[in-house]
């Protein structure tokens, strides 16, 4: 996908190719690093700050892509093992479907418990991964034949499991293997990964106190099997430059005030920054200039076009919850947020019920905790509440 041309060259939610990725050359040297060593790495960083982009860009790599088979599963909709199992076996079948060779050709051969879900599509010729969550009749011996396709690969093999920190919320499941999952998974899948000799693993999470459990608690199955690895935002003289020559390389400027007052405004978080960056591009004509004077207005097209969903998000949000969501959004960020002071500013009931609402907020990933700072996930969804309410 070299040299593609797009309208806008502010790619958002998915990786394209290097012309529209932005830096990260230290952070792709040092996942090539630990994998030509043989280690597993676990990528830390907040959601959005451009994980599985990084991932695609190491992949997309030519030394990588012609040296490793690599394959990318994102597990953050998963509450059990059985549907870690089979999203992680639909995709190493999708992405090896398109390459047409042998090994491929073998997925149904050794993943023998999934071929009652491939079927031959009437049309095409082509074989469809047709199978459903109650097709999974054994999660761990699909599982085992997984990494035994795998290991026996005719070259190693990188896999990338976002979001890895769902699988401590497994709950215990039943199936014919009457294995009493949930809480194990960790000690299996460890058990598993530390037994494979061509296969690596990169897992990353955005929820960081989880992730860090997972690996650095004596207690944990997975206790020091990785390399750790966080993910800062791209330092801002150089994103500002990135920015700048999109603009040039398509008969536009943007000033580099404009570019700074974005990138702040988000804290350099690598989504909302890209997300802002595209809507002024789309505002700013062939030959124009983009100032800060349009800033206000791409914020107001960006809001408006989720002004439904955010409505709809807090008119199902408890009451507590909502109280504290508005008084958040008026602050922007908190620290003290069960002090006197701030409940007294904003008048809410209490303390305790402070900390019950900010629990459940939390869970939900509407607020996030950053060192202690707590702030509206979602930047937009922040500015819309604290405007309307």
């Amino acid at each position: 996908m070299k040299n593609q041309v797009l309208a806008n060259p502010f790619v958002v939610g998915r990786y394209v190719s290097d012309d529209f990725f932005c830096d990260r050359k230290q952070e792709t040297d040092f996942l090539r690093k630990q994998i030509r060593n043989g280690r597993n790495v676990a990528l830390i960083s907040s959601r959005r700050m451009g994980k599985s982009g990084l991932v695609a860009h190491f992949f997309n790599q030519s030394d990588v892509s012609e040296e490793y088979y690599t394959f990318y599963v994102d597990i953050y909709a998963t509450s059990s093992f059985s549907e870690f199992v089979y999203l992680l076996g639909k995709a190493i079948y999708e992405q090896l479907k398109p390459r047409k060779t042998v090994w491929a050709e073998r997925f149904f051969q050794v993943i023998s418990s999934l071929r009652v879900g491939f079927k031959i599509d009437s049309q095409t010729g082509d074989t469809v991964f047709d199978i459903s969550l109650g097709d999974i009749h054994s999660p761990q011996t699909t599982l085992d034949q997984i990494f035994e396709y795998l290991e026996n690969a005719d070259r190693p093999c990188i896999v990338a499991i976002d979001e890895f920190q769902q699988i401590g919320s497994y709950t215990a499941e039943r199936g014919a293997d009457a294995h009493p999952l949930g809480a194990n998974v960790e000690a299996l899948l460890r058990t598993k990964i530390q037994q494979c000799r061509q296969t690596q693993f990169i897992f990353s999470g955005s929820k960081r106190h989880l992730m860090s459990n997972m690996f650095n608690s004596p207690a944990k199955p997975f206790y020091q099997s990785v390399i750790m690895m966080g993910l800062e935002p791209i330092p801002l003289d150089v994103y500002t430059d990135f920015a700048v020559r999109m603009f040039e390389n398509r008969g536009k400027t943007v000033s580099p005030e404009a570019v700074k007052a974005v990138y702040r405004r988000f804290e350099g978080c690598t989504w909302f920054v890209q997300m802002m960056m595209n809507e002024l591009f789309a505002l700013t004509p062939v030959q124009g200039v983009c100032g800060t004077d349009l800033l206000a207005e791409a914020s107001a097209h960006i809001i408006a076009s989720q002004y439904m969903g955010y409505q709809e998000q807090m008119a199902h949000l408890p009451l507590k919850q909502k109280q504290l969501l508005i008084a958040i959004a008026k602050e922007r960020q908190v620290s003290g947020i069960t002090s006197a002071a701030f409940i007294k500013r904003n008048q809410l009931s209490s303390a305790s019920s402070v900390q019950a609402a900010l629990k459940s907020l939390l869970k939900e990933d509407v607020v996030v905790n950053d060192d202690g700072r707590y702030r509206i996930y979602d930047y937009f969804f922040a500015e819309w509440i604290a405007e309307n309410y």
